[in-house]
This record gives C-alpha cells, sequence and structure tokens, in this order.
C-alpha cells in the first residue's frame, strides 16, 4: 500500500564525516598581521582560533575528505551515491562546480552533482533539497556537504572581516526513513533586499559594459551590528516556526546545533528563546566562522564524541548573506 502524504519517507543521516586544514590561525597571530587583539576578537566573537587552507587544501579536497569519512561510518561506497550536493560560496572553480570535482575524486560515477548557493545556510537549504528527493525516491544515496575555504575570500587588511571566518567542511549521507525519524520540519528564508548588510561581489569580469565600479574584489563585506541584530531575530523566528509545525516543546530538545558564526549571537539567540545553553553544541572558539561548512562539522563532532542517542530532538538553525535564513527538526 503507498505511503499517505502525511505519512511521507524522511531524510535520515546514515553517517557524518568533516575535514579541516593542518594550520592553525590564532588570534596572537593575527595580531602581528592586522590591528586587532586576542581580547577584542575573544570578548566580541568568542574565536580563539581557526584552521587555514594550504596547498593541496582546496574547497573539493576538504570536501572529498569529508565526504570518505561519512561513506566509511555509513558502510557505504562512493559507487553508492545517486547524488552529490555541496554547499558553498567559495569553490576554486566557478565551473565545474565543486561536487563535480567531488564525484571525480571520490569516483561516484553513478551520482549526477551540483552545487548550491545559500551562504552560510547552504547545508540547511540543502538538507531540505535532500529531504525533498528523498520523499519521492527514499531508496537514494545522497552525500550532502557543506565546504568552505573562506580564507581565500576574506580582505585580511580588514580586521572586522578576517579574524571571522576559517576553512573547513562537513558530510552527511543521506537517504529514506520511515515516517518519524529523519528531519522532521524545516522552515527556510531569504530576503534580497538585505544583501548588502552581507555580501561578496565576484571576480571583475571581462565585459566593460558590465563593469561594477564598487566591486573592489571578490572577498566578503559584511555590516556586523546589522547583521547580529537581523541574524538572532531571523533565526528565533525561523526556530519557532519549526517548533509549531511539529508540535516539538522546547525541553524535548536533546541539543541545538546553530550556525557557528558569534558566540554572542548564540548567548542572545538562546535567550530570545528561553533554550538553557548547555543544550547548545558550540565550537566556534577552534574554528571561527566556517559558513556552510559550521552546522555539519559540529554535527559530526557531536557525533562521534558520542553525544547523540537514537530518538533524540536535534535543532538546526542558521543565516547568511542573501540574506538566508532558516531552521531545522531531526530525529536521530
Amino acid at each position: 500500500m503507498p505511503l499517505l502524504p502525511t505519512d511521507k519517507m524522511k531524510s535520515f543521516i546514515l553517517g557524518t564525516g568533516s575535514a579541516l586544514p593542518v594550520r592553525i590561525l590564532t588570534n596572537a597571530e593575527l595580531e602581528t598581521m592586522v590591528e586587532t587583539s586576542d581580547e577584542w576578537i575573544s570578548t566580541r566573537t568568542g574565536i580563539k582560533s581557526r584552521h587555514i587552507s594550504g596547498a593541496g587544501e582546496e574547497t573539493s579536497k576538504l570536501a572529498g575528505r569529508a565526504a570518505a569519512k561519512a561513506l566509511e561510518m555509513a558502510g557505504l561506497t562512493p559507487l553508492d551515491l545517486d547524488l552529490i550536493l555541496v554547499g558553498t560560496i567559495s569553490s576554486e572553480m566557478s565551473m565545474p562546480s565543486c561536487a563535480c570535482l567531488v564525484q571525480k575524486d571520490l569516483g561516484a560515477k553513478n551520482a549526477f552533482a551540483y552545487d548550491l548557493n545559500a551562504a552560510c545556510c547552504g547545508f540547511l537549504y540543502g538538507l531540505d533539497m535532500a529531504d525533498s528527493y528523498l520523499c519521492r525516491r527514499p531508496e537514494m544515496k545522497i552525500m550532502l556537504i557543506g565546504a568552505e575555504t573562506l580564507s581565500s575570500r576574506v580582505d585580511w587588511q580588514d580586521r572586522n572581516t578576517c579574524v571571522l571566518f576559517g576553512d573547513g567542511a562537513g558530510a552527511c549521507v543521506v537517504s529514506g526513513a520511515a515516517p518519524g525519524s529523519g528531519m522532521l520540519a524545516s522552515k527556510l528564508h531569504a530576503d534580497g533586499n538585505l544583501y548588502k548588510l552581507l555580501y561578496m561581489d565576484s571576480a571583475r569580469g571581462m565585459n566593460p559594459a558590465l563593469a561594477n565600479a564598487r566591486n573592489q574584489g571578490a572577498f566578503i563585506k559584511m555590516s556586523g551590528r546589522d547583521v547580529f541584530k537581523y541574524a538572532v531575530r531571523t533565526m528565533a523566528g525561523s526556530v519557532k516556526e519549526v517548533l509549531a509545525q511539529t508540535g516539538i516543546k522546547k525541553d524535548e530538545i536533546k541539543m541545538i546545533i546553530p550556525h557557528q558564526a558569534n558566540r554572542r549571537i548564540i548567548n542572545s539567540l538562546l535567550e530570545h528563546l528561553a533554550i538553557p545553553a548547555e543544550k547548545a553544541y558550540v565550537n566556534m572558539t577552534k574554528y571561527g566562522n566556517t559558513s556552510a561548512a559550521s552546522i555539519p562539522i559540529a554535527l559530526d563532532e557531536a557525533n562521534r564524541k558520542g553525544l547523540l542517542e537514537p530518538g533524540d530532538i536535534l535543532l538546526l538553525c542558521a543565516f547568511g548573506g542573501g540574506f538566508t535564513w532558516g531552521a531545522a527538526v531531526i530525529r536521530w
């Protein structure tokens, strides 16, 4: 008997993985590079260090390493994959996609592949996309990756942004599961009217008629105070929406894994939602803001530490340039 619409299969995470560059850049080292201090960075962001890519650690290479670990945990091979989906704003190439490069490196010849650009919400948008595929074809095996090398996308003379970002990749193998498991609900939003608060120009084009005099280079530009205000408000709103959709109470949440952008943003979010601080998984102290990679890196860490058990309710939320934001509820 076919499933009723209310009994749709859900996306279930079979395995997780992450990968980080070897080099660690501390706040103390940043003090020698730009006018800043460990105290200034730590008190305003909660970040103490971040990983910075070197030779052979391009976005696709980090993504492939994270994917291989996720496959190993899931007990699958690259040939089992039907789709590779990468959330990124910092692939080393515009074409082909980062996902196609990962497909090549893994030897996942049965998978189609593409990238998704939703900035720091890339993983959440990708999870929602995977869930949509799996409602129709629950047997699919989808590799969902968030991967960034933002060290190549910051102005290292801008102390307001270069201290925030780091490089890394996180991955999940997702497939169909029986109703009641996996992703229970998601709610995504965007508002292009707010793009000037957090944006990144492309490389300068070769057509003079399309030249943008404002474009000073393909690096991140941000209005920090405004981003803070909108980040807390929008994430809190999307969290309330997904909890209302599922009927799940806040005290049923085992763990909240927010986008790892700024400790003060996370603290304000938790206060706004009246969720105890101990329920939040926070690792930005070590990694900084890794954009689309931040949630899957944190998820893999929590998973490998044995902090997640079957049946646990997880709450994921993020915001990013675009402006994009959203939340998802998962039963582990």
